[in-house]
């Protein structure tokens, strides 16, 4: 797919890592499947795996953390 972001790079299957922000509390989710971009590097994710990046930080920040750092499991 083309990238909608810089409109000159193509997707393709690859990993990547996000930061999410909640009231001043932070979670580091690395080694995300995600479509990558191939000139700027925006990363695009399906349902799913939105879905699970957000029941995975949903449930850290619900247990207080301020900062946590956690490496997505593979499906």
């Amino acid at each position: 797919m083309k990238c909608v972001i810089c409109k000159t790079g193509t997707t393709h299957k690859g990993l990547t890592n996000s930061l999410f922000d909640r009231n001043g509390s932070f979670v580091i989710v690395k080694d995300i499947p995600a479509q990558v971009c191939t000139q700027c590097g925006e990363a695009y994710f399906d349902e799913h795996t939105t879905e699970e990046l957000y029941n995975l930080t949903d449930t850290i920040l619900k247990s207080g953390a301020e900062l946590e750092v956690v490496r997505m499991k593979a499906a």
